[in-house]
């Protein structure tokens, strides 16, 4: 595996590190607006919690598709 291959693995796993912060986070604030959080305040976590999980979701795919694909560039 060459200096490219390297790079691309190393942004891979950063990719993926915050696909799992970001998801990590969205649950929590999902947990915390469904069951603590009362009147709007509630909503506004909920929403974003579904944005922070979207957004990992995004993350995930972008990184897996990388590396599916790499191959087939060349």
């Amino acid at each position: 595996m060459g200096a490219d291959g390297e790079d691309r693995s190393a942004r891979r796993r950063k990719r993926m590190l915050l696909a799992g912060l970001l998801a990590v986070v969205g649950l929590i604030l999902l947990l915390l607006g469904l069951t603590v959080a009362n009147g709007p305040v509630a909503g506004v976590e909920v929403v974003l919690a579904l944005l922070l999980l979207v957004a990992s979701y995004a993350i995930q795919r972008v990184a897996r598709r990388e590396t599916v694909y790499r191959d087939r560039r060349r």
